[in-house]
């Protein structure tokens, strides 16, 4: 018993007896029992309390730097080695993608292994894959090197580098155990991040909806990536407004909070040298201020020293890891006083949820002009229909590359134990654009490439494109082609191509009259008109058929005759087509195959030679890449062509030489021989190549080719002996925006010379 309850007891004893120690000695055993079970009651309730002090709410706080918050992952390592559990995060912009992340589950060593595994090239130019991409789409898209919108002739800017898509399938991916959760304080750990409303500029605070769409909103930095769309409010960047939400933390419940701040300090003239660091200058000009007063009120202050880095030093992003890890441990006695043994927390590993999606409906507003089914045509699955993430991916990306949407996302809600797609597409105003290209090869010359290109001329789905080449040659090239999807697709094709160039022995039948001449100057010109249907044939090849007209017009100085034309006639042709194409990109693959069949029959001619006959022409090619290791590719390629019916026209004959021009007719590349100086109305031939990148896109490479090569090969065993050709050629390749620079030293062990020829810019 405490000495307080004996005092007390002794007087009230004292009283009580004083009257009748036997009438009340009950009542004073009473009232001692009583006292001592209240007072002792109390004071065990007061010495349980003060030994199950609550251990306090610890938030934290991730500010927007663009690459610089790669420092956050650095700071999240130590704090996890220190033994400390988050309760609560906000964060802007790049704080808001990694405590998004880190909210949602991950661990710090899963987020470093998530970022050093992303290809923030690939993420920042919004990288669509080429399989995504139908085979018109690859063609066009692998000509031009500037693309604008184009209205009332006036070229304007576009939106944004990027769309973002990129980014909002990988977190989808990566946020999958979360997808249904839309209160962020359901999370594993209670979330929220910033945006600002571009149009009000007022600070919205997300901490409700769709995950994945909060953190791109907060990470939208202006003219990087779109702004995103949430509940009407078109946002961007939130650190335009709060880069460093301490006061939203605190309002969560936290009552200490750490904070890591990787915003950049002011910087003088010198530093300001692009358009990015002045936009972020901007943004930091509110935002440094701010930071005074929200430094006082955090708990412990962690600033990375990331003064040698910028927004977008995503190359360097192992070195940021480490000054993130260096400015935690600066202040570890600091956080390791906001724990002990008992309190020490070891976040497990996030077992991330199966990849498999049971997508049960697909849900879509109403578009004015895309129906539903050319909706899931693009994205090649049906509901009802079992996909994996990469396959809802490329479903996205199928959409993405029709730019046909200016806006798309996404989300998945739960239905029973499976989920329905909701997809936001918000319709492409821009249906002009005005494209710029450039291109410099031995054939051609020098060229510059204007092109117009405008959607839904006739159609809803059609697309007109005009390509204008000025410079040595004029050229050009008209399509309009209407796209169905899976069903028939058609299309009309004007193209007129020129050259004049020395070519030796590709005319035969004009040499075998003239047996002097071993040197013919060429005027060459083809005009060519094709109408043609095509459709995707089980979901992977090409296939199609038209009609074509022809004109050629050939002629040469070199010749006596009285108006040195060699011909000018008119073709008629039907031809037909497979094609296969799953390369990864167009001029420096890493995986894939090419195959292509075509088969065109010549019907009738205007006939200047006064000797054609009906003929056909068969021909068909077939290239392998695949990665040897790291950086390093193989290509090996095929091809072989033939005529029958009737001694075929020696201008539609195959036609070997060169290197970088853009093919037409039967003319392809040869090593070791100049260009168009081989030829014959069959051939077989092999090539091999051997690419290796030793610099971020600087690459060099080794090739080889050979052939056999006359008129009609494949009558006998010629085709089947020792290669008649043969020729090599070591390279440099540089891709530019422009498309490839490359420079090769070809030679023959036929021939008594070699050549070195150059191609820039992407071939047209």
């Amino acid at each position: 018993m405490r000495p307080s309850q004996l005092y007390i007891l002794n007087i009230w004893s004292k009283g009580f007896c004083s009257k009748s120690e036997k009438g009340v000695s009950w009542r004073v055993f009473l009232f001692v029992f009583l006292s001592t079970f209240l007072f002792s009651s109390k004071t065990f309730s007061q010495e349980v309390k003060k030994d199950s002090v609550k251990r306090p709410k610890i938030g934290l706080v991730l500010s927007g730097g663009g690459a610089k918050g790669f420092a956050h992952i650095g700071v999240l390592k130590v704090l996890e080695e220190a033994g400390i559990k988050i309760d609560y995060i906000g964060g802007t912009s790049m704080g808001s993608v990694i405590g998004g992340l880190y909210a949602s589950g991950y661990n710090a060593s899963q987020i470093d292994s998530i970022f050093k595994k992303t290809n923030f090239d690939e993420l920042i130019n919004d990288y669509i894959p080429r399989s995504s991409k139908n085979f018109y789409g690859k063609k066009n898209d692998e000509l031009y090197a500037i693309t604008l919108p184009f209205s009332n002739f006036r070229i304007g800017i576009p939106e944004a580098l990027s769309k973002g898509m990129y980014n909002y399938n990988l977190l989808t991916s990566l946020t999958r155990n979360v997808r249904h959760v839309r209160d962020f304080n359901d999370l594993p750990i209670p979330f929220l991040c910033i945006a600002t409303n571009i149009e009000t500029g007022e600070e919205v605070l997300l901490n409700k909806g769709n995950l994945v769409q909060a953190m791109m909103a907060s990470a939208a930095f202006p003219s990087l990536f779109t702004p995103v769309e949430i509940d009407g409010k078109l946002l961007v960047d939130g650190g335009v407004v709060n880069n460093y939400p301490i006061q939203e933390v605190r309002d969560l419940g936290a009552d200490i909070v750490i904070g890591v701040d990787v915003q950049d300090d002011l910087q003088n003239r010198k530093g300001l040298k692009n358009a990015t660091r002045i936009l972020v200058q901007i943004t930091n000009l509110q935002s440094i201020e701010k930071m005074k007063g929200k430094r006082k009120e955090t708990d412990i202050y962690i600033k990375p020293d990331i003064r040698d880095f910028g927004v977008i030093s995503f190359d360097r992003g192992e070195e940021i890891i480490r000054k993130g890890e260096e400015a935690a441990f600066a202040v570890y006695e600091k956080l390791k006083s906001l724990t002990n043994e008992s309190d020490f927390y070891k976040k497990p590993k996030l077992k991330v949820a199966t990849d498999t999606l049971h997508i049960q409906d697909i849900n879509t507003d109403k578009l004015e002009n895309y129906t539903k089914e050319y909706i899931r045509g693009k994205l090649r699955f049906k509901p009802g229909s079992t996909i994996t993430y990469d396959g809802l991916k490329a479903g996205i990306n199928n959409l993405n590359a029709t730019q046909n949407f200016s806006t798309i996302s996404y989300c998945l809600q739960p239905n029973g134990d499976k989920d329905n797609l909701d997809l936001v597409l918000r319709e492409n105003p821009t249906q002009t654009y005005l494209k710029l290209g450039l291109h410099y090869d031995g054939l051609y010359k020098s060229g510059i490439l204007l092109n117009l290109t405008h959607k839904k001329t006739f159609v809803k789905n059609d697309v007109t494109s005009l390509d204008i080449i000025l410079g040595d040659n004029f050229r050009y090239d008209l399509n309009y082609y209407v796209e169905n999807g899976f069903n028939i697709s058609f299309g009309f094709r004007s193209r007129l191509n020129q050259f004049n160039r020395n070519v030796t022995t590709s005319l035969s039948s004009v040499l075998n009259e003239n047996p002097n001449v071993n040197l013919i100057n060429v005027d060459f010109m083809d005009l060519s008109n094709q109408a043609y249907f095509q459709t995707i044939f089980v979901q992977k090849f090409l296939m199609g058929g038209g009609l074509e007209y022809k004109y050629l017009k050939i002629n040469s100085p070199t010749l006596a005759n009285e108006d040195n034309i060699i011909d000018k006639s008119s073709y008629f042709s039907a031809f037909a087509y497979l094609k296969y194409d799953s390369l990864d990109e167009k001029y420096y693959p890493n995986s894939g195959l090419y195959f292509s069949t075509d088969l065109q029959t010549y019907m009738a001619s205007s006939d200047y030679t006064k000797t054609f006959k009906p003929f056909s022409i068969a021909k068909a090619e077939i290239s392998y890449v695949n990665t040897l290791f790291r950086k390093a590719t193989f290509k090996i390629d095929a091809d072989a062509g033939f005529t029958f019916g009737n001694t075929s026209v020696p201008f539609f004959d195959f036609i070997l030489g060169g290197y970088g021009y853009s093919k037409i007719n039967n003319f392809n590349y040869f090593y070791g021989y100049d260009f168009l100086s081989i030829a014959g109305n069959s051939y077989i031939k092999t090539g091999v190549t051997l690419d290796y990148e030793f610099l971020k896109r600087n690459h060099v490479n080794l090739s080889a080719n050979f052939a056999n090569l006359g008129d009609d090969i494949f009558s006998g065993v010629d085709w089947i002996s020792m290669p008649k050709y043969t020729g090599y050629a070591v390279g440099y390749g540089l891709e530019t925006i422009i498309g490839p620079i490359e420079i090769k030293q070809s030679w023959s062990p036929e021939m008594s010379k070699s050549f070195t020829w150059f191609s820039i810019g992407f071939q047209f």
